[in-house]
């Protein structure tokens, strides 16, 4: 074993997703994850209770979006404080966007890990409801509330998984939420030509790109 390395946590994060990629996430062990992140089978399991805890372990999204919706205007509607708290997280998936994008390539293949990853979206949910109710919500508009704005953000997310342009996420999310304000329009309610992202939100192209 080489000598150590600081981050060993990101490295087995980095390492696991490889795996996942190259071989598998059924065939890929633990002891192939900490040999490619140079340490011990010990050592990952102090990071991580077994190899699907790498894919579904706490990050700051909880906390950021419990922030975002407490400190959001108070004038501001429900749906208006979803759309600032999610669009306030973004930066936690842009950041790590090719681990992330890995990550979902990975949970994409297989129905469990697919079951785990809507029960993270639901403890989401729960978050973002719980600080709409502090902020003096009632118990059924923040849960509603909170149900639209995780729909509205697994659309958006996939679509920035997706999207051959690499748009914000952040710029997903807005777009995909002003959609849901014209779900009881009747003008809107037939429309099937809605894109990805119109014209008018497309960020202007970069020199010589």
């Amino acid at each position: 074993m080489s000598r150590w390395k600081p981050d060993a946590r990101g490295r087995l994060e980095k390492a696991a997703l490889e795996l996942y990629s190259e071989k598998g996430f059924e065939a890929t062990t633990v002891a192939e994850i900490a040999a490619r992140a140079e340490v011990t089978e010990r050592t990952f399991y102090r990071h991580f209770a077994d190899k699907r805890e790498v894919l579904f372990q706490r990050n700051a999204l909880a906390d950021v979006l419990a922030h975002a919706t407490a400190t959001a205007a108070a004038p501001l509607a429900p749906l208006e404080v979803i759309t600032h708290a999610l669009t306030e997280a973004a930066p936690v998936f842009e950041e790590r966007a090719e681990l992330v994008r890995q990550r979902q390539a990975v949970i994409a293949a297989h129905p469990e890990l697919q079951e785990r990853e809507l029960a993270k979206l639901a403890c989401l949910g729960s978050t973002l409801a719980d600080a709409l109710r502090e902020r003096g919500l009632d118990a059924t508009t923040a849960a509603l509330a909170a149900g639209i704005g995780m729909a509205a953000f697994k659309v958006a997310f996939e679509r920035w998984i997706d999207d051959p342009d690499q748009h914000p996420l952040a710029q997903h999310l807005r777009h995909t939420l002003d959609a849901t304000r014209h779900l009881t329009t009747a003008d809107d309610a037939s429309r099937t030509d809605v894109p990805v992202l119109p014209r008018a939100l497309d960020t202007p192209p970069s020199p010589g790109g």
